[in-house]
C-alpha cells in the first residue's frame, strides 16, 4: 500500500472524452487498439495492457453480463498476481497523485475490467 493519499479514480469511454484534461492521467487499460479511433486524436499517458484482463479470460467473458461475477472473481485474482501489482505500482506512480481517468471502449463500463480495476486501485492505492 501506498502511504500517500489514494487518487480520485474514475472511469470513461475512449470515445465520449478523447481528449486530456489537464492534470490528470489517462490510463487506457484495454489490451486491444480501440476500433475508430486515430492514434493521433487519443490521448493518454499510459496504455496499461498489463492490466487488462488475460486474452483468456476476455475470451471466456466475451461481456455476457451473467457471467460478470464470475468475470469480477478471476480478474481480480489476476490482478493480485505478482505482475499485477507490479503493474499497478507504475500506474500508481505514473499518476503521482493525480487524479486518474480509466479509458477503455467497452460500452457497458458497468460491467467492464475498468469498472473492476477501478474498484480494486481504490481498495489498494
Amino acid at each position: 500500500m501506498s502511504s500517500q493519499a489514494t487518487p480520485t479514480i474514475t472511469v470513461e469511454r475512449v470515445y465520449d472524452h478523447p481528449e486530456a484534461e489537464p492534470g490528470t492521467a489517462r490510463i487506457f487499460v484495454d489490451r486491444l487498439w480501440p476500433r475508430g479511433v486515430r492514434k493521433d486524436d487519443f490521448h493518454y499517458d499510459d496504455w496499461a495492457k498489463d492490466l487488462a484482463p488475460s486474452s483468456e479470460l476476455r475470451h471466456w467473458y466475451s461481456h455476457d453480463v451473467s457471467h460478470f461475477r464470475e468475470f469480477r472473481a478471476r480478474y481480480r485474482a489476476e490482478l493480485e498476481s505478482d505482475a499485477g501489482r507490479e503493474a499497478i505500482a507504475r500506474v500508481l506512480a505514473l499518476a503521482h497523485g493525480r487524479p486518474i481517468v480509466l479509458l477503455t471502449a467497452t460500452r457497458d463500463v458497468e460491467h467492464s475490467n475498468a469498472d473492476v480495476l477501478a474498484e480494486f486501485l481504490q481498495e489498494v492505492g
